[in-house]
């Protein structure tokens, strides 16, 4: 009678047990897939990479002058260069503020990134997507019919998986727009790059970034717009990043590199450069 008595308990008590089990599972937090990339910057385009809370992150970019320039300036080492030094700050967990300046143009850019979707382990979100944009002014001694045409404008939705340990890519459509453009040039261009990343070591890894613009038109003095293509060697520490990078871009500011790149790499048109960043914790 008492192994009845058991029995019965059990049936009766069964569906609060699974039933307790069950809200425990749900009440699992999902956890998140690591970053795709270990840096906000690959080459010449942004990842999907959004530090925690309270990160802080310097940036410096250098791009030398073109390799075949010349016999007299050490494959565009003494050439004329372009560079970028910037900060961005991580006020959320989904969201990072920049502001940058570059030596070209006399570029000022305040950017922002914001994490739509992320990547968990169990695939229940099988990629990452982000939106990076920025603002730009041209504050060079140039005369512009007002101070609106000195602005141009850059928006990116980037699309990234982290496949394996060693292995991420993503993809990543923009709009570039200028107020000011040259006659029969069109304000806007859409573009797409394609960038991966591949470890050969825990801290060392090959990059490689190719951007393609779509909207293609004539400039007044008959040239393209010609795509990026780059590859870079990245070597990472907790807290640092050094890219050593080889591409067609000079620009640094997307939006610069999408409307007014003339260099076509497989003329020979390539250059040298660097990207550096540090982080700093609050």
């Amino acid at each position: 009678m008492k192994n009845y008595k058991k029995i019965l308990c059990v049936f009766l008590f069964s569906p609060f047990l699974i039933f307790a089990q069950e809200k425990v599972k749900d009440t699992t937090p999902v956890k998140l897939q690591r970053p795709a990339f270990e840096n906000a910057w690959i080459i010449d385009n942004a990842t999907n990479v959004l530090y925690s809370k309270n990160t802080m992150e310097i940036q410096m970019a250098h791009r030398f002058g073109l390799i075949n320039g010349g016999t007299a300036d050490l494959a565009g080492i003494w050439a004329r260069s372009n560079i970028r030094i910037g900060v961005s700050y991580a006020v959320h967990d989904r969201l990072t503020l920049g502001f940058g300046t570059s030596k070209f143009n006399v570029t000022q850019d305040f950017n922002w990134k914001v994490a739509l979707l992320r990547q968990t382990r169990g695939n229940e979100m099988p990629v990452n997507v982000s939106y990076f944009g920025n603002f730009a002014i041209d504050a060079s001694n140039k005369e512009f019919a007002t101070d609106q045409d000195r602005y141009y404008f850059f928006h990116q939705l980037i699309i990234a998986r982290r496949f394996s340990p060693n292995f991420s890519l993503q993809i990543a459509p923009s709009l570039s727009h200028y107020n000011a453009v040259p006659d029969r040039v069109r304000n806007d261009k859409f573009a797409i790059a394609v960038s991966a990343r591949y470890k050969i070591s825990p801290q060392t890894a090959i990059l490689i970034d190719i951007s393609q613009p779509f909207t293609h038109h004539l400039y007044p003095d008959g040239f393209y717009p010609e795509p990026g293509y780059g590859i870079a060697v990245e070597f990472r520490t907790s807290s640092h990043a050094f890219q050593l990078t080889f591409s067609n871009y000079q620009g640094i500011i997307p939006q610069s590199n999408y409307m007014y790149n003339t260099n076509d790499f497989f003329y020979g048109d390539f250059l040298l450069g660097f990207n550096i960043t540090r982080l700093y914790n609050f």
